[in-house]
């Protein structure tokens, strides 16, 4: 099993490179089951849970090709198969946005109910409220839904959700596309993967209004076209690398971050003591070697602070002057990676919802254990501050999300090295 060795201590200078944002990119490869033309995906990060989704996409009948340099054609000329077995939508939830489409677009599907989060219960009801929404007759057994559209296809209809889940808005989105007339999603989510989304199908042939607001407006079609999109940069992958300047006392140009999508964080950061400011084609994140300064946060949906950044954040403050308390809304059992930092000498303690983070002057490096996607690269932040070496393990959840990682660090500085059992 891989893992990641660090020589800590080096400040990280240069620029880094954002790819393609993940949470976006596999939502943009399921709306290719909407169409039987090609569809083509530029700045698409290259990851295991795109290539995941790509397998799946493959045993329902769609063509997957990488192409040159970040771009991925899937062309859904005909749907092979409506059922998603467990074993192909067990390891990643985003999978399961299968079954909007296929409904959509065949009338029937069949999908397994993802598999359980390490970091909390997500279960999927509102997905299923907004299609029954749409006319969808919906039964739930054996782990498994199974999915029909009334005759003639799904209606548009007003799909109410109780908060604003993104899952579900875009879960929405992708069966109103092919439905009968128009849908309105009240209570949408905001964040800048919908209006990514939303662009897509727009180009598509169903105009969408209102991405970006609480209330959606899709135009349902009977035939979308193919498109060629480019994937929106990735605000989480931007947020990881600002902080991780920051937390090495170093100077980046982030090239291709969105300055819009990291508002909280940015004022997070520049709270703390942070230089970050918008740059030619990025954002500049800068620490001039003073000591950072504890700040309070409270994960929220965006535009508020995101829980995706939250594990990174607090290793920022392991090193910060003062106690930073962090407020967890979004998942239950999103702080296992404070023991972990903890190891590295980091002051932390977690009390239900919040997590009280003490400022220490330096961390040191250790052997620690990587429990989901974000807690890892918290802990390779962590690692990159740290006097010595530190070893993370079990490093194939940094492989679901960040593309590169290790060559993106190197290039600005950092001693950063994977290596296999």
């Amino acid at each position: 099993m891989d893992r990641i060795i660090i020589q800590g201590g080096a400040r990280l200078e240069g620029r880094i490179p954002i790819s393609g944002a993940k949470n976006s990119a596999l939502k943009l490869m399921a709306a290719a089951l909407l169409t039987d033309e090609p569809v083509t995906l530029a700045n698409m990060p290259r990851l295991a849970d795109s290539r995941f989704m790509g397998h799946l996409l493959a045993e329902l009948g769609v063509s997957v090709e990488e192409g040159d340099g970040a771009e991925l054609r899937l062309h859904a000329a005909t749907i092979a198969a409506t059922y998603a077995p467990y074993d192909l939508v067990r390891k990643m939830r985003a999978t399961f946005n299968v079954l909007g489409p296929l409904l959509a677009r065949e009338g029937h599907a069949r999908v397994s109910l993802p598999g359980g989060c390490a970091i909390g219960a997500r279960p999927v009801d509102l997905h299923l409220k907004a299609l029954e929404a749409l006319g969808a007759q919906i039964e739930v057994s054996e782990g498994y839904v199974d999915a029909k559209a009334p005759a003639g296809g799904l209606v548009g209809g007003e799909i109410d959700l109780p908060f604003a889940s993104v899952g579900a808005t875009e879960h929405a989105m992708l069966a109103a596309a092919l439905a009968r007339g128009e849908s309105v999603i009240e209570n949408a989510a905001c964040e800048p993967e919908i209006a990514d989304l939303a662009a897509m199908l727009t180009a598509m042939g169903a105009p969408v209004e209102g991405a970006g607001s609480s209330t959606i407006r899709i135009q349902g079609q009977s035939r979308l076209k193919g498109v060629r999109h480019h994937v929106v940069g990735d605000r989480i992958e931007t947020a990881t690398y600002a902080l991780a300047v920051a937390a090495t006392g170093g100077d980046c140009i982030l090239d291709g971050a969105q300055w819009a999508h990291n508002k909280a964080l940015w004022r997070a950061m520049i709270d703390a003591g942070v230089t970050v400011e918008p740059a030619d084609q990025g954002v500049r994140v800068a620490r001039n070697g003073a000591r950072l300064q504890a700040v309070d946060i409270e994960t929220q949906p965006y535009p508020g602070f995101p829980t995706d950044a939250q594990a990174q954040f607090m290793a920022l403050m392991t090193l910060a002057e003062g106690t930073s308390v962090i407020r967890e809304t979004i998942f239950e059992n999103r702080f296992m990676h404070a023991p972990e930092l903890t190891r590295l000498g980091a002051d932390i303690s977690v009390h239900g919802s919040e997590a009280v983070v003490r400022g220490v002057p330096r961390l040191r490096g250790a052997p620690v254990m990587a429990t989901d996607l974000r807690a890892s690269v918290s802990l390779v932040i962590a690692g990159l501050a740290a006097e010595g070496e530190t070893v993370v393990n079990r490093v194939y959840h940094l492989d679901r999300g960040f593309e590169r990682l290790e060559a993106k660090l190197s290039g600005c500085g950092a001693h950063i090295e994977r290596r296999s059992d």
